[in-house]
């Protein structure tokens, strides 16, 4: 077994998101099961090298792990020839810039999204991968995650007949951060720093709509900052500029409707953070982040609308649980290995950051029919 080297300049990793899903559940985790298996006798062994501002974090995350490559100089990381892979995921605001440097210097590039704040520049992102001849990726993550593979499952083996109609619901309570820490850092309620919840979960809903069930041709959209003002991480108040919902309707390509509502301003009474429910002429499907059940038409019970006498029974009940018939990974690390067999062995890989500016598109016309009341056409995204 001969083993090949990596490395990757991973920038952002001290956050939540970079820290917990990319560095320890995605890039160690390949580590400690020995690399990435490449075949015939190959195995792609990662060597993150830690990127950041905060030097005391960025060193106390290595000694952590025992790991050894850190620096606080992205400059000098991606001018070194050994470097392979950018990776990004800080604030938005940031990407854009050490995106387009890391392309220039050479680098394949692997970012979390939304790989830009307009349109134009997430579209100028690809222009500038294609016309360098990188690879490139965008994490997609919720594709990957067991819930919605079983789902897809379903899709692709016409269990639906045809789909009429797909219903998201998203969210938790976010503590506003004065009696309860915030689970979410202060900068998602700021505008002016790239914050809100239609930037943030507008890009998951267009890839995860795109590959399920069809292109989004128009949106319609409300957004709220329903809690005005919340307190930071050092507990001092401020003013939420930002959206903290957003309801959303999107017209699908073939026809089907998506009802989805995004909020981290509701309280969770469902079975998981997210669901989707998906109804069509054969059957309907509930799917979260790991169960998906199922109601077939021929045993779909026939409701009679009656509110003078209680329900003697369950609707959730008369649901059928759909099996695993698979072991399912961290959808982060899955779709890591993906980009690295791209990078490696130049596999197929889709999601790229054309896709990426799929999802930015989106929420730009969706923050753009919030504001004036109407519904938009969602175009073709083309280079």
């Amino acid at each position: 077994m001969t083993r090949r080297t990596v490395r990757i300049a991973m920038n952002g990793v001290t956050g939540r998101m970079g820290y917990r899903q990319h560095l320890v559940r995605s890039i160690l985790a390949l580590r400690e099961q020995g690399g990435l298996d490449l075949g015939n006798g190959e195995t792609l062994w990662p060597e993150p090298v830690l990127v950041g501002r905060r030097e005391h974090a960025l060193r106390a995350l290595a000694e952590r792990h025992g790991l050894t490559e850190w620096s606080t100089d992205l400059d000098a990381v991606l001018a070194h020839d050994t470097v392979d892979v950018y990776f990004d995921a800080q604030v938005t605001s940031a990407r854009v810039d050490a995106l387009t440097q890391a392309i220039a210097a050479g680098k394949h590039v692997y970012t979390e999204k939304p790989t830009a704040a307009d349109l134009a520049g997430a579209l100028e992102l690809a222009r500038l991968a294609r016309a360098k001849g990188i690879k490139h990726g965008v994490v997609q993550d919720k594709l990957f995650l067991p819930g919605l593979l079983k789902l897809k499952r379903l899709v692709d083996g016409g269990f639906f007949g045809e789909i009429l109609s797909v219903r998201g619901e998203f969210g938790y309570w976010v503590f506003e951060g004065d009696w309860q820490d915030a689970q979410r850092p202060s900068w998602n309620y700021r505008a002016e720093d790239g914050g809100g919840i239609v930037v943030d979960m507008f890009p998951h809903w267009e890839y995860v709509l795109h590959e399920l069930f069809g292109r989004v041709t128009s949106v319609t959209a409300h957004v709220a900052t329903h809690v005005p003002q919340r307190w930071d991480e050092q507990g001092k108040p401020y003013a939420a500029t930002a959206d903290d919902s957003a309801y959303g309707i999107f017209q699908l390509e073939g026809g089907a409707v998506a009802q989805i509502n995004s909020s981290w301003a509701v309280r969770v009474h469902r079975d998981e953070l997210v669901e989707f429910q998906v109804d069509g002429t054969h059957g309907s499907a509930v799917a979260g982040l790991r169960d998906c059940r199922v109601q077939h038409r021929s045993a779909t019970p026939k409701p009679v609308w009656n509110p003078d006498i209680p329900a003697t029974y369950s609707f959730r009940d008369q649901w059928q649980e759909v099996p695993d018939n698979a072991e399912f990974d961290n959808g982060f690390k899955a779709q890591w290995e993906l980009f690295l067999r791209h990078v490696a062995l130049d596999e197929p890989y889709h999601w790229d950051l054309l896709a990426g500016a799929r999802g930015v598109q989106l929420a730009e016309l969706g923050l753009r029919s919030a504001t004036e009341g109407r519904r938009l056409d969602v175009p073709e995204v083309t280079l």
